[in-house]
């Protein structure tokens, strides 16, 4: 028996944002999701109209499984994890003991393969890159879904998540955002009535 699936599954039990009141609350498998359609269509903007040499669905693999080591150690709010270098280094340190524990959850003949996507390995800059705009993406429309809740809880997150998008912009994430945020902020109805 192979404890791999049921141990990702437990996502949906892993809350984000734990330090700050939201109106509502986020699995780190809703963030998964997003992160990994958001990594995708930036995989795709980035190699179709800006011709780079990336690989959307390696990509896209990746993103989903960009947290999964915090499927053991827990979602440690970022104002923690970045408090000083002591802290960073020994989480880190944690997230790749969880990984390798989640690795090794896997059948051996998967354990090869699967490792890449979750360690995070065999990636290009670029591509490395668009997973972590696509993970910040994901933390700015939580940002704006809160603020469109009237939470003003998130007001600095969002300032701060867009201010680190734009320090690493690619064409790709300046193409998103462009072309793709404002989107977010619009009524299905709104949304369906576009061209």
């Amino acid at each position: 028996m192979y404890a791999f699936g049921a141990l990702l599954n437990r996502m949906k039990y892993i809350s984000r944002w734990g330090l700050m009141r939201n109106a509502r609350p986020e699995t780190l498998s809703e963030h998964v999701v997003d992160v990994a359609i958001i990594a995708n269509i930036l995989g795709h903007i980035a190699k179709e109209i800006f011709e780079a040499d990336v690989n959307p669905e390696k990509i896209t693999c990746r993103a989903l499984y960009h947290d999964a080591g915090e499927i053991l150690i827990g979602d440690l709010p970022t104002p923690v994890k970045y408090r000083n270098e002591t802290i960073r280094t020994a989480y880190l340190k944690l997230e790749e003991e969880s990984e390798e524990k989640i690795v090794a959850s896997l059948p051996d003949e998967l354990k090869a393969v699967m490792r890449h996507a979750i360690v995070g390995e065999g990636l290009n800059s670029r591509e490395e890159r668009i997973v972590k705009a696509a993970d910040r993406f994901s933390a700015l429309l939580k940002c704006i879904e809160e603020e469109q809740s009237g939470n003003t809880e998130f007001k600095k997150a969002k300032e701060s998540t867009l201010a680190k998008i734009k320090t690493d912009m690619l064409p790709e994430t300046e193409y998103f955002l462009d072309n793709f945020i404002e989107a977010y902020t619009l009524t299905l109805d709104e949304l369906l009535s576009l061209d």
